[in-house]
């Protein structure tokens, strides 16, 4: 049975295709990793200083300096979405509130 990094790396071949570029094909599993990993921390440094493959510096110039077209992985994602759950009259939701929040300032997350 295939461990969770692997199953992600597979998961993400489709979307990494699209990104181009060697260093971000690189870096995206990795910040995937970091996010959906264990650890309660996710910004950057904590989550570069579990990630044994990485630097912060990276691992931040992945996120804040990278540039690219979003277009195609959006186009992937729809593919991918509808290729999961497709169907004439098929429904997808996506809850963008899934972590619950911690402390009184924590960016992008919504009382649960």
């Amino acid at each position: 049975m295939l461990g969770w990094e692997d199953e992600l790396e597979r998961w993400l071949m489709p979307f990494l295709d699209r990104l181009g570029h060697k260093t971000r094909q690189r870096m995206c599993p990795l910040y995937v990793a970091g996010l959906i990993g264990p650890g309660d921390r996710k910004s950057v440094q904590p989550m570069a200083e579990r990630l044994a493959t990485s630097t912060y510096d990276q691992l931040h110039h992945f996120i804040a300096d990278g540039v690219w077209d979003a277009t195609p992985l959006e186009t992937e994602l729809l593919n991918q979405a509808d290729r999961l759950v497709g169907g004439r009259d098929a429904v997808l939701v996506i809850d963008d509130t899934s972590l619950p929040k911690k402390g009184e300032r924590s960016v992008g997350v919504a009382a649960q």
